[in-house]
């Protein structure tokens, strides 16, 4: 298994280019799961559903499952942050690929989504998970770098790089915390 981060503020484009490098690395004959970091409380269950019916009752884990698809809902019954590990250690294993999108501040090898026209700072400098960044506008990059610079809006592009240096992201759960 392969794992690579997509790090950047709101806004910056992470969402729209892992939705575009799922299926560019899916044309390549791979298998790609995504861990997303949300914030605070979240649902993906609605009333009435016998999901949302059962959660509700107070059950700590609902799994439901069909012919296509499988979900698992954990409420926590007091805050807990998972870290990416764990929530990658929860994924099938066996997965090609693991995009991280979120977890800005992890310990996984990252990309960073950069757009110029944020306003928001770059983090590169100061992160050594960092390993490329996927911008929109490199001239306006704050500081040189000898880190890949990505187009952010080429997802073929940045499926290129991960594929050229996937030895690089190789994943192994014994090194981890």
């Amino acid at each position: 298994m392969n794992v690579v981060g997509f790090a950047g503020y709101s806004g910056s484009g992470k969402t729209t280019l892992v939705e575009k490098l799922i299926p560019a690395l899916k044309l390549r004959g791979l298998r790609v799961s995504v861990v997303k970091h949300a914030h605070h409380k979240f649902d993906i269950d609605h009333p009435g559903k016998d999901t949302y019916r059962h959660r509700e009752a107070g059950a700590f884990e609902v799994v439901v499952a069909s012919d296509k698809r499988m979900a698992l809902m954990r409420e926590f019954e007091k805050p807990s942050e998972m870290t990416v590990h764990q929530l990658i250690a929860e994924l099938y294993d066996g997965v090609d690929w693991v995009l991280v999108e979120g977890f800005k501040s992890s310990d996984v090898l990252k990309i960073e989504v950069w757009r110029a026209s944020s306003g928001k700072p770059a983090r590169y400098m100061e992160d050594d998970f960092i390993v490329a960044i996927a911008t929109d506008s490199p001239e306006q990059l704050p500081e040189a770098t000898l880190r890949p610079v990505l187009d952010l809006n080429d997802a073929d592009a940045v499926a290129d790089y991960l594929l050229n240096n996937q030895e690089r992201f190789a994943y192994s759960f014994e090194n981890r915390p």
